[in-house]
């Protein structure tokens, strides 16, 4: 069972960083694209940034040029650093892994989320 273990939230102030690590539990070349998701009360939980096996990213429109998500495959952990954070960043953060299941049916795997708060 591949596990997801992220780190790196807390309270930062608004212009602050934080990097949050996305540990997996076996190689993440498994898995085809990682990425990550944020979520708030009572909203639907969207994508960040996400990183394909072959190194492409994509970025939500509003952390373009502010936040970066890499990866080191020699460690199984993906990175999401986020720069000149604002109180909107303020969430739940999860990290997501897919790979394709029988018949090519996409099978997603999530951590368990960390915290980021945004605030003064």
């Amino acid at each position: 069972q591949v596990q997801l273990v992220e780190s790196g939230g807390g309270l930062v102030q608004p212009g602050g960083s934080l990097r949050l690590s996305c540990a997996a539990s076996g190689s993440i070349l498994m898995f085809y694209a990682m990425g990550w998701y944020r979520q708030t009360p009572g909203k639907q939980r969207e994508l960040v940034a996400a990183i394909t096996r072959a190194e492409s990213t994509n970025y939500e429109d509003s952390v373009k040029d502010r936040f970066t998500i890499s990866r080191d495959n020699a460690k199984n952990t993906v990175y999401l650093q986020m720069n000149s954070l604002k109180p909107e960043d303020t969430a739940v953060y999860y990290c997501n892994a897919k790979n394709h299941g029988a018949y090519g049916i996409v099978v997603d795997y999530w951590g368990q989320g960390t915290q980021v708060t945004v605030s003064s």
